[in-house]
């Protein structure tokens, strides 16, 4: 199976691709989606939407996870971040890809074991799951792999569940 992680912010936008088989968790990229601070506001916002329509395109994901806007610190902080997780949302039912959304809380619990967990622990535990240890690593990129890997717990154990069913 194949996910693309997202984790969705205007100035970067995290995303990293996953493939899971045999019980083994392949990178396949990682990286950020960088709009020019100086472009207006709408075209940053395509950028993203763009970018997302690429990397969908170029990695054919099966299914794609998202951090969900829970919270934010301020109301105008909230509506930007809205408005880039829209963008996201179109990119993805463009590339007619599942989407799944995940809290902060959830994604930092799947990967850490703790649901407060910081940054430097996200990215702490993605490098240990993805044995990736000597790679730069980005928070933005970093928080897009916890989340792909958030959903892709989640599936497993979801199969695990129906098969027990059957």
């Amino acid at each position: 199976m194949r996910v693309l992680g997202i984790d969705p912010s205007l100035n970067s936008t995290g995303f990293g691709v996953i493939d899971y088989s045999s019980n083994h968790y392949s990178v396949v990229t990682h990286g950020v989606i960088k709009p020019s601070r100086s472009l207006p506001f709408p075209q940053r916002i395509l950028t993203i939407k763009t970018g997302i329509e690429e990397l969908i395109q170029k990695y054919s994901p099966q299914e794609v996870a998202i951090e969900n806007l829970f919270h934010a610190h301020n109301i105008r902080t909230a509506l930007t971040l809205g408005q880039v997780w829209g963008a996201a949302l179109v990119a993805v039912a463009g590339g007619d890809c599942e989407l799944f959304e995940y809290s902060a809380l959830e994604i930092k619990k799947a990967v850490t074991g703790y649901g407060q967990a910081g940054k430097d622990q996200v990215q702490h535990m993605v490098r240990i799951l993805l044995h990736m240890p000597d790679e730069k690593l980005g928070n933005d990129a970093s928080d897009a792999l916890a989340c792909a890997i958030c959903h892709l717990n989640a599936r497993i154990f979801q199969q695990m569940i129906t098969a027990k069913e059957e």
